[in-house]
């Protein structure tokens, strides 16, 4: 199993994995850790990431970038009508009634979802994931701002399915950071003691995010969030492309708003420059070439001028940080340090600034842009069973109240309450109880719009269904099952209908509480309910008391609480009772349609194989274009002596034509074509290669042969000089020997001396294979014979006799009476010379 996490950012993401040896951030293609979230539409396929990144100004209307604020969103919200005059791709309306991105693709315009084009960019995330870990990516987590409603989530988890990814987590990026931090730290107090305080502050290319944490051995609880979503690096960026926006109109008299290229080229020189500002305190300069209308321009800037220019959004830093202490009733002096990430947080101005806040020195133990990704891992790690993670618990909390209304038969009206309160532990679920007769309907809300950075409040209407009166005609008990999941989404997950009925006489009778608790053991529940909810349950309990004559609230375990109160001795009520399961419809608000994702899953597929079919059209092209320039640089070059000139003009000739018709007719050709072409090339090309090669490597064939045939010599000539060493081999076979020996070497001598004569245009004489299939052949035929072993004498049996008795001889002893002999020693290996050799231990040997 693979464990990824995916930081998808406004303007980069980054790709962890868990490896054996801990989480690492994986590089793409490019050796680079940061993939940009650019995508990038042509005629023939996408690019997607750097590929994209390179046509932002080349192909600006259909290279796509800052598509993550699009998520859940309406095309009729006002942020989005707000953004349109400053993209240079055009948004397009959905059916649904969604933000579609409207582009040129396969020469044809096409509207795709931001659904879609997340999930392509996730598309290439996981395929760098895969890369790295070298087995397929299912499972991952992703991180989302702190600050997404309901369906802006719903719809990055869709983008992950269309990827063909398994999405364990949605994880807000604080979180991650905090997970990053804490679960390396050693020093942590312990679960009973006082927790450590740390504040993370996360300033990326869109949004500024803090968060403050509540750290204990083993546990991480996260206790307050805020944000501006308004404020980034991309903010400081827009100040200064107006500033030279403005100078160069007045320095050379062009309006650069006018020209989409331009600006974009502005852009990336402004924040090339911002880069620089935060390293550098003196006067930068800036200049571009052929900027516009062929003129060059530029222009100088320095970090004071920026930081007076930026003053506006420097004021804004102080808000978020006031507020997350203010949620979480802590005074600066309870932090224990302050970390803070994101490619924004280098701006020196906002270190000060955050720094001067809290009085203290601000911590940067973190990658402060890997820190999101790192966490993201590390939580897919927990949940994967395929890894064993040391235990670490997070509480994640709810960063906007949520409320349920409903049609109120009491009041003849609309009743309403707060289920979740802002900053509520979370993934968290409670049980609610209602009175019912007929079918009715839930709308969950969020209830403080001030607050939301999101025009509708709206989550969704979830219909209670099949709900009938008891059969006395009484309302009957529903039990409905409310929840905030490991994503942060809200959900109404279950509901069931408590129906009561009349036990017979002399059955023994069941208790209600007990049957209702049992139900609702069965379900899911992520946390120690009342553990995590803590003082804010009662407080709640105290406030929903209201609406208790027709309503009930409750988190999952409060019956057990009741049911303990009660005294030992307790009459059992006569009465047995049934629950059902009730269907639920959910109306969710900008919910992709089942069969709608289907069809985006299919699409993305065709598109993928597409790239794949492309990119293979293009390598088949380069291989075209590579063997063209490397055969005209060898005509001339290490092949010039094994081709004849007349041979030399006619592939020259070829290989310019084909340069040409790369550059004009085959510009464009399928894949075969260019597989044709090269091949007709190769015919003419591959035997010059081939001579040039045979003419490398013959000398060394012929010198491995020439060894062989002077090894065999010396010992046909030691055997006849009587060599004590050769003197049991057999006269005849060594005759054979000598023979093959001598044929070998005239056959040798033979096709070197004819080789010589030939020319290196010509196709060769004799071949580096046939050499060395020579060689296999003698050396075959040879080796048995001239390395048999030389037989053991041992000596008469008289001798050994007298050895035995005599002992040592000449203070020598006879070591060959004390060798073992070969029989015994071939025993000892085998096991079977005695019962006691399979007990002695074989010595170890080092083997070179």
């Amino acid at each position: 199993m693979s464990v990824v996490g995916f930081d998808v950012g406004f303007q980069s993401c980054y790709v962890a994995v868990a490896r054996a040896g801990g989480i690492e951030t994986v590089a793409n293609e490019y050796s680079d850790r940061c993939t940009p979230s650019c995508v990038s539409f042509g005629p023939r396929n996408r690019s997607i990431g750097a590929a994209a990144k390179s046509q932002l100004v080349t192909n600006a209307t259909n290279t796509v970038q800052g598509f993550k604020r699009f998520h859940g969103r309406a095309y009729s919200d006002p942020y989005i009508q707000s953004l349109k005059s400053s993209l240079a791709y055009e948004l397009a309306q959905m059916p649904t009634g969604t933000t579609g991105i409207k582009v040129m693709y396969m020469e044809e315009e096409r509207i795709f979802s931001v659904e879609q084009v997340a999930g392509m960019l996730l598309t290439k995330l996981k395929e760098t994931a895969e890369s790295a870990l070298k087995k397929p990516v299912v499972d991952c987590v992703i991180s989302v701002p702190c600050f997404y409603t309901d369906a802006e989530r719903r719809s990055v988890i869709d983008a992950a399915q269309i990827a063909g990814l398994n999405c364990l987590r949605l994880m807000n990026e604080t979180t991650a950071v905090a997970l990053a931090y804490g679960i390396y730290k050693q020093d942590l107090p312990a679960p009973e003691e006082k927790p450590r305080i740390v504040v993370f502050v996360d300033l990326g290319h869109s949004a500024y995010q803090v968060s403050v944490c509540a750290f204990n051995k083993g546990k991480l609880k996260v206790l307050a969030t805020a944000f501006d979503v308004n404020l980034g690096g991309k903010d400081f960026d827009e100040i200064l492309v107006n500033y030279f926006c403005e100078e160069f109109a007045k320095k050379y008299k062009l309006d650069v708003k006018s020209k989409t290229r331009a600006l974009l080229r502005l852009y990336q020189e402004c924040e090339k420059l911002k880069k620089l500002m935060s390293a550098n305190s003196s006067d930068l300069p800036m200049n571009i070439e052929c900027f516009m209308n062929d003129i060059d321009v530029s222009g100088k800037m320095n970090r004071g001028a920026m930081e007076e220019m930026c003053a506006g959004l420097l004021a804004r830093v102080e808000q978020p940080l006031r507020s997350v202490l203010e949620q979480a009733r802590l005074k600066k002096e309870d932090i224990y340090a302050v970390e803070i990430v994101g490619g924004a947080a280098r701006i020196p101005a906002i270190k000060e600034r955050i720094s001067k806040f809290f009085g203290k020195e601000l911590s940067t133990t973190l990658n402060a842009d890997e820190a999101v990704a790192r966490g993201c891992a590390l939580q897919c790690a927990i949940l994967s069973p395929a890894f064993k993670v040391r235990e670490f618990s997070i509480t994640d909390l709810v960063p906007f109240p949520i409320s349920l209304k409903w049609n109120s038969a009491a009041e003849e009206g609309i009743s309403d309450c707060e289920v979740f309160p802002k900053n509520h532990a979370a993934p968290f679920s409670k049980v609610l109880t209602f009175y019912r007769k007929e079918p009715f309907s839930l709308e969950a809300y969020y209830n403080n719009l001030k607050e939301l950075p999101y025009p509708d409040p709206t989550i969704g209407q979830f219909v209670v269904q099949k709900v009938v009166p008891q059969v006395s005609g009484e309302s009957s008990k529903v039990k409905v099952k409310v929840r905030v999941n490991i994503h942060g989404v809200f959900s109404v997950s279950s509901a069931s209908l408590v129906e009561i009925q009349k036990s017979e006489e002399g059955e023994e009778p069941m208790e209600t509480e007990q049957l209702v608790k049992e139900e609702e053991s069965k379900m899911h529940v992520d946390q120690e309910d009342q553990k995590a909810q803590g003082d804010n349950q009662q407080k709640e309990n105290a406030e929903k008391k209201n609406d208790a004559d027709e309503m009930e609230t409750s988190p999952e375990d409060a019956k057990q609480d009741k049911k303990t109160d009660q005294p030992p001795q307790a009459k059992k009520p006569k009465v047995k009772t049934k629950t059902v399961d009730l269907p639920i419809e959910n109306q969710l608000q900008w919910q992709l349609a089942n069969d709608m994702l289907n069809l985006f899953v299919e699409n993305e597929g065709k598109m993928i194989m597409q790239d794949k079919l492309e990119k293979e059209r293009n390598d088949a092209k380069n291989c075209v274009e590579e063997y063209v320039y490397e055969m005209r640089e060898k005509l001339h070059g290490v092949l010039e002596k094994f081709v004849s000139e007349a041979d030399r003009d006619v592939f020259s000739l070829k290989l310019e034509d084909t340069e040409n018709w790369l550059y004009e007719d085959g510009e464009d050709q399928p894949k075969q074509v260019y597989i044709d072409k090269l091949s007709e090339l190769k015919k003419l090309g591959q035997p010059i290669q081939e001579r040039y090669l045979e003419a490398e490597e013959r000398p060394k064939a012929f010198e491995e042969l020439g060894k062989q045939i002077q090894q065999y010599m010396k010992i046909v000539e030691a055997f006849k000089s009587k060599d004590e060493q050769y003197e049991h081999l057999d006269a005849t076979e060594m005759e054979k020997v000598d023979k093959m020996v001598n044929e070998a070497m005239i056959w040798m001598n033979s096709k070197m001396n004819q080789q010589s004569k030939q020319s290196l245009t010509l196709e060769p004489i004799i071949r580096v294979k046939e050499i060395q299939s020579k060689t296999k052949e003698l050396t075959l035929a040879c080796n048995p014979i001239v390395s048999k072993p030389k037989p053991k004498v041992e000596p008469p049996k008289e001798e050994q006799k007298a050895a035995e008795q005599n002992g040592p001889v000449n203070g020598q002893e006879n070591t060959d009476a004390q060798q073992p002999s070969s029989t015994e020693k071939a025993a000892e290996s085998t096991g079977q010379s005695n019962a006691d050799s399979t007990d002695q231990k074989l010595p170890e040997m080092d083997i070179d």
